[in-house]
């Protein structure tokens, strides 16, 4: 999946427990794949309405809306 504005394959997540953490990940063939060393029990639930951000512009929207 691809970010809409710059094509770039890496977002984050803000954590539900502090906004001022985040979760990245890469989403190769549509599955969530959080960046290395992420506990399970550490990665959010990522669901179609998760506000997602782009790792290199702008861009921030709803999950669903990244480009396949």
């Amino acid at each position: 999946m691809k970010c809409p504005v710059c094509k770039c394959e890496t977002f984050y997540v803000k954590s539900p427990d502090d906004e001022f953490e985040t979760r990245e990940f890469k989403c190769p063939e549509g599955t969530v794949c959080f960046e290395d060393g992420l506990d399970a029990s550490e990665s959010p639930e990522i669901k179609s309405d998760t506000e997602t951000f782009c790792q290199r512009c702008a861009w921030h929207g709803k999950f669903n809306s990244l480009q396949k």
